[in-house]
């Protein structure tokens, strides 16, 4: 085996004429790591006080669960976490192979992406600053239908089977200007995708086991905030119930999301999607979906409308959402603090929710089943505390409501199914 090895990365000092294999004959810029090959064990360091101006970070086909994980991260004692400014370069193509659950979803095109992970694993990624963003002339251009996708950081399981062990620590992204209306494409500050393998047969499906993401400050975002786990084979989720089989078969496991901020995304804030039994804790989302109005969501053609939300799971099974806090999420066709959507046995407890226009929580659709709602705590949420959404059913027990005058319980033309057990209601005054 390949003996692991060290390289160091300064702005402000390096040349790619040196050999990067100390701090005083590091490289200048991160195109010397995207020609390396990196073996398991490897790490590189990236000086305190750099910036990599029009620059990516591009990792393809590296990593080794029963070896040592690669590292990238910072050096020095003294300065800012080392800055990656890519200004909408690092461009690559997305294609997930087949199309998604809706019509109207883009699943292919050009992406933009600070850093990146195509069939990476066992991997960590800590204390890096990211930006991606350019400078629009107009609103109209702002608002473009073909806007390309931007991600702070994009991994892609494809052609290796199952990846394992990523892990994303203190990283502030921010000022990531993707498209305003691509829900699915890695389009964001974190996203995380599976594209149809060239020889399933072969590599076996393309899925996570042991997802991170924790401690991140992602600001400025559009269109997701954090999302981990989109899947070209959706079609295997396409009912109510769900089997764990089905999930270790074809979804995603051990995703844990926990101790993240998220500020002004345009669209949703931190989702899981296709996992059994993901972890959702003690993260905040602030003033999210601020994209999902008329004056930004101008030219959607047949994408879907105006939605998001702030701290929810897509088509898991038995997501645990606990000690969130979310704020002043902007009104849209959703708007609310949480959603358990078309999953199978969310539970959400212990959260906090308080000033969202578009109400606390949502039950959404026939194929949410066996959610639960209890032990969390509603301030003065707006247009209606509780959404049931033609949900067949929802347990809803031991919460506590303070709800303003004038605003409504259940959402008006809200008309699915909830048992409500020992929840405290309290009225604001006026």
């Amino acid at each position: 085996m390949k003996k692991s090895t060290t390289y160091f990365v300064s702005s402000l000092n390096g040349n790619d004429e040196n050999d990067g294999l100390s701090e005083s004959t590091a490289f200048k810029s991160l195109n010397k790591i995207n020609e390396i090959e990196l073996a398991p064990g490897d790490k590189v360091f990236l000086l305190k006080g750099s910036v990599f101006e029009n620059e990516f970070l591009h990792l393809k086909n590296c990593g080794d669960i029963n070896a040592d994980m690669i590292e990238i991260t910072s050096y020095g004692d003294n300065g800012d976490l080392p800055k990656i400014n890519t200004n909408g370069k690092g461009v690559w193509y997305q294609d997930y192979g087949n199309e998604l659950d809706f019509g109207g979803h883009v699943y292919k095109g050009n992406v933009s992406s600070a850093i990146l992970l195509y069939d990476v694993e066992n991997i960590l990624i800590k204390d890096i600053e990211i930006t991606n963003k350019e400078k629009f002339k107009d609103m109209e251009s702002y608002c473009a239908a073909d806007k390309m996708d931007r991600t702070g950081v994009a991994a892609v399981a494809k052609n290796r089977g199952t990846l394992h062990s990523i892990t994303l620590d203190n990283l502030f992204i921010h000022d990531i200007n993707g498209n305003v209306y691509n829900k699915h494409m890695n389009n964001g500050g974190i996203y995380m995708t599976c594209f149809k393998p060239d020889g399933e047969e072969k590599t076996g499906v393309a899925r996570y086991d042991g997802v991170t993401v924790e401690n991140c400050f992602v600001k400025n975002v559009s269109r997701w905030g954090i999302a981990v786990g989109y899947s070209y084979r959706h079609k295997d989720f396409a009912t109510k119930e769900l089997s764990e089989e089905t999930f270790k078969k074809y979804g995603n496991e051990n995703i844990t999301l926990k101790n993240n901020y998220v500020k002004f995304a345009g669209g949703d804030a931190i989702t899981p999607m296709y996992a059994l039994n993901p972890l959702v804790e003690h993260n905040v989302a602030d003033s999210c979906a601020t994209e999902m109005n008329d004056r930004y969501y101008k030219y959607p053609k047949k994408r879907a409308g105006k939605v998001a939300a702030a701290i929810w799971p897509w088509k898991c099974k038995n997501a645990l959402l606990r000690y969130n806090d979310v704020v002043d999420t902007k009104l849209n066709q959703d708007g609310m603090a949480y959603d358990a959507d078309s999953g199978d046995g969310t539970k959400y407890e212990y959260n906090y929710s308080r000033l969202n226009e578009g109400g606390c929580m949502m039950f959404c659709l026939q194929e949410a089943v066996h959610n639960t709602f209890e032990n969390n705590l509603s301030f003065d949420d707006l247009s209606g505390t509780m959404t049931p959404a033609s949900n067949p059913d929802a347990y809803v027990a031991n919460n506590t409501f303070y709800v303003r005058e004038g605003v409504p319980f259940v959402r008006k033309r809200m008309h699915g199914k909830m048992t409500l057990k020992n929840n405290k209601i309290i009225k604001i005054k006026k």
